[in-house]
């Protein structure tokens, strides 16, 4: 007897082209600064029109992760996914994003799942649809606002690194820095308050006070996702006020006789919040020039200490 599958569909009309709507959903590298409930999006392959991606997301409220086949139809406008690992209680997902114009700039955005549960188990089916219809509603939600910033894309979200690197250091020592995010307070002059959650081993769940140069205080929190040794992902999911979006990336790798460690970061900054929060006449331009400066000095401080750390551990032979 074949599983019960159910199929859902869910739908919003927005002000803004089909074709731009549809470039945000294909380039799933500015999901985690877009969609709510995504923290790390990664292309695995991609063959064509075809690709592969691995998500990260939270689900009912604990974190799931999965990799999807999708097909992107630029001129059709349609993307179709299907899950090829999934984690329980999914046993199957499948489904398909459309965008189909509605007159006078507004475009409908439906978006369908097909999913079945582990063992055929109803309650664990119920489990999926209330994930599955959250998740939905805030990702369209998400997508209408955003799209409809009179903005190119290019500008309303950007990305941009700063790499150091500690001559003679292990990369294990400079991760270890990184990671034990909970001692920053007594480490980094900049960091006021840390408090970390760690459950499962590898997921962190942090909240933290900074200071800026411009001697501003800032409260946020961040999920991380952490790989012993080679990186940390991470979304902020409370922001400082001027951004509606941030993820980043701390990366750690041998160089020479060293380590190098990168820090990346992607963002979106809110237009209506720049003149409630920076000084009066501050173009968008000028402001998302002021949040690469912030992040940038802040990544570099925490890398520096990183390595000036690292190079202070000394091994026993």
């Amino acid at each position: 007897m074949s599983p019960r599958t159910r199929e859902t569909e869910h739908s919003r009309e927005v002000q803004a082209p089909a074709d731009r709507l549809y470039a945000l959903v294909a380039d799933v590298s500015r999901w985690p600064v877009l969609l709510g409930p995504c923290v790390r999006a990664t292309q695995i392959e991609r063959d064509g029109a075809d690709e592969r991606i691995e998500l990260w997301a939270r689900t009912n409220g604990t974190m799931a992760t999965w990799t999807s086949r999708r097909s992107l139809d630029p001129q059709a406008l349609r993307i179709s996914f299907r899950q090829d690992r999934s984690t329980a209680p999914v046993a199957a997902m499948s489904g398909e994003w459309s965008f189909h114009p509605a007159g006078d700039g507004r475009t409908r955005i439906v978006l369908t799942h097909a999913f079945t549960a582990v063992d055929d188990d109803p309650q664990a089916l119920e489990w999926i649809a209330r994930a599955v219809d959250r998740n939905s509603v805030e990702e369209l939600a998400a997508l209408g606002d955003f799209a409809e910033r009179p903005y190119p894309l290019e500008q309303l979200v950007f990305s941009f690194h700063d790499r150091v690197v500690a001559p003679g250091a292990d990369p294990a020592d400079v991760y270890d820095f990184v990671h034990r995010c909970d001692l920053w307070p007594e480490r980094l002059p900049h960091v006021g308050r840390v408090d970390l959650t760690e459950d499962p081993a590898g997921v962190q769940v942090m909240a933290m006070d900074t200071l800026t140069s411009d001697g501003r205080s800032h409260t946020t929190a961040s999920v991380r996702l952490c790989e012993p040794g080679e990186r940390i992902s991470y979304k902020q999911t409370v922001l400082p006020a001027l951004l509606s979006g941030h993820s980043g990336l701390w990366e750690f790798e041998r160089s020479g006789g060293g380590t190098a460690i990168v820090s990346h970061h992607t963002v979106a900054v809110d237009p209506a919040a720049v003149a409630r929060t920076l000084c009066a006449g501050t173009t968008f331009e000028q402001a998302c020039a002021h949040v690469r400066d912030t992040l940038g000095a802040n990544s570099r401080a925490t890398m520096e200490a990183a390595c000036a750390y690292a190079a202070s551990v000394v091994r026993r032979p």
